[in-house]
């Protein structure tokens, strides 16, 4: 697979997914991904975004300002 913006090679890597909820950021480490060698755009399959989305689902309740949670433990 080569990379859509500079065509350059992907491999499988991990990555942080950070994004924000009613004021409070949530940021999940450890997401698996597909990322270029080359500039670093990262790909997420659509069964890990499922996943992302079921980790806030589950921590929605919980949230203060920041939240950080490991993937590989949540998902």
């Amino acid at each position: 697979m080569t990379c859509f913006y500079c065509k350059g090679n992907i491999e499988t890597s991990t990555t942080t997914y950070m994004t924000d909820y009613h004021d409070c950021y949530i940021i999940i480490k450890n997401v698996p991904c597909e990322k270029c060698t080359q500039c670093g755009e990262e790909y997420l399959s659509g069964e890990t975004l499922e996943k992302i989305e079921n980790i806030i689902q589950k921590i929605k309740g919980v949230l203060t300002e920041i939240a950080v949670v490991d993937y590989q433990q949540t998902a």
